[in-house]
């Protein structure tokens, strides 16, 4: 009878193996790029929630097979669909789709899958939960009076930008890196330059994002002075959520200034939707600004690239 690693490891490595690929990827030129097809993880985050997900998998594949054995590099796709059908009744739609994402990366990298092929999408019967979650500008100056000055500063950055709360620790100027450009997207290519429309007056940063995507952001000029106050000497490498950042500003950001943001919040309105809660803010707000000039769809596709996406039907899930 043959014997398997632990799920862990086994989904430890599996997730290594798709590492490779993206550098293997990477080390390639433009050209060759565009020609090299393979199932790849782009960044630690992806990683971490892979490996999670296949863990997920394999402790499910342990306990149905009588024998008590799992081999997760050889995954089947029935033994993937008669997972989701599973799991469909124990877990919100989002978290279904990373497992299915996951075990659709393995697929691929076995075979089973050919690198066009997908899963096909499995429906949670969870409900979720759609409770609105932006703030009023009233309620975010009302949490940031509830912090110190160091993660006050952080919340009035995050809600005039529109960041998550581990952008806050990659923000750099507009000419210390370039900005992510993907000539692909037709969103991109076709709204690309009404982004910012109405906050002209301001000062351009970059941020990096999901996926190591570089994006320019927009602070207003009183932000931006403060911001600049706090410019360190020499850049320092701080570890958030498992994550390496580089960070040139002395600012809060990540999981630490989330947290103050969830007790101040709290603390001033005796509630918190979560410092993402502030994206929600910043694409309200702009969908009202750019709705002035724009048909609603338009002013999605601007609202999402603004926000480091390329799919309008993203930015709904904020308008709620």
């Amino acid at each position: 009878m043959p014997t398997f690693a632990k799920v862990s490891s086994q989904a430890h490595k599996i997730c290594c193996q798709l590492s490779n690929n993206f550098s293997t990827y990477k080390s390639l030129s433009s050209d060759e790029q565009k020609d090299f097809n393979s199932p790849y993880i782009k960044s630690v985050g992806t990683f971490r929630n892979y490996e999670q997900a296949l863990c997920n998998v394999g402790n499910y594949l342990k306990e149905i097979d009588p024998k008590n054995r799992c081999d997760l590099k050889n995954l089947t796709i029935e033994a993937a669909k008669d997972y989701l059908e599973h799991r469909k009744t124990e877990v919100q739609q989002k978290t279904l789709d990373m497992e299915r994402q996951a075990m659709q990366k393995v697929l691929q990298l076995n075979g089973n899958l050919k690198l066009n092929e997908t899963l096909d999408v499995t429906k949670s019967t969870i409900k979720t939960e759609l409770a609105p979650r932006a703030y009023t500008p009233e309620q975010v100056l009302a949490i940031s009076q509830h912090q110190n000055e160091r993660n006050a500063l952080s919340t009035q950055i995050a809600y005039n930008a529109g960041l998550r709360a581990h952008e806050l620790l990659t923000i750099e100027k507009v000419s210390e890196k370039d900005v992510t450009y993907r000539p692909n997207k037709e969103n991109e290519q076709k709204y690309g330059g009404y982004k910012f429309e109405g906050r002209e007056n301001t000062v351009a940063y970059i941020v990096t994002g999901k996926g190591g995507h570089v994006r320019e952001i927009r602070l207003s000029n009183e932000l931006a002075q403060k911001l600049e106050a706090t410019r360190l000497d020499e850049p320092r490498n701080v570890v958030d959520r498992g994550v390496n950042y580089t960070q040139k500003y002395d600012i809060a950001g990540g999981q630490a200034w989330s947290m103050s943001f969830t007790r101040a919040s709290k603390e001033a309105l005796g509630f918190s939707n979560g410092a993402h809660g502030l994206r929600h803010s910043y694409a309200q707000e702009r969908m009202d600004e750019l709705h002035k000039n724009h048909s609603i769809n338009e002013s999605l596709a601007i609202d999402s690239l603004e926000m480091g996406h390329y799919r309008a039907d993203i930015t709904e899930v904020y308008l709620r």
